[in-house]
């Protein structure tokens, strides 16, 4: 059984800054804030390699 080398550092990448948008949309009471959570999770998903 071959084994493939996974990335996913981009994935990290990606979901501390979503998470750091997310963070500021609470503190700039932003109307869209919960578009961004969808992102956060699904990053923060790929990223643990969970699914």
């Amino acid at each position: 059984m071959t084994t493939s080398a996974k990335y996913r550092g981009l994935y990290w990448l990606l979901f501390f800054v979503f998470t750091i948008l997310f963070i500021y949309a609470i503190i700039a009471r932003w109307e869209y804030l919960t578009m961004i959570l969808p992102f956060v999770c699904t990053f923060f998903v790929l990223a643990m390699d969970i699914i």
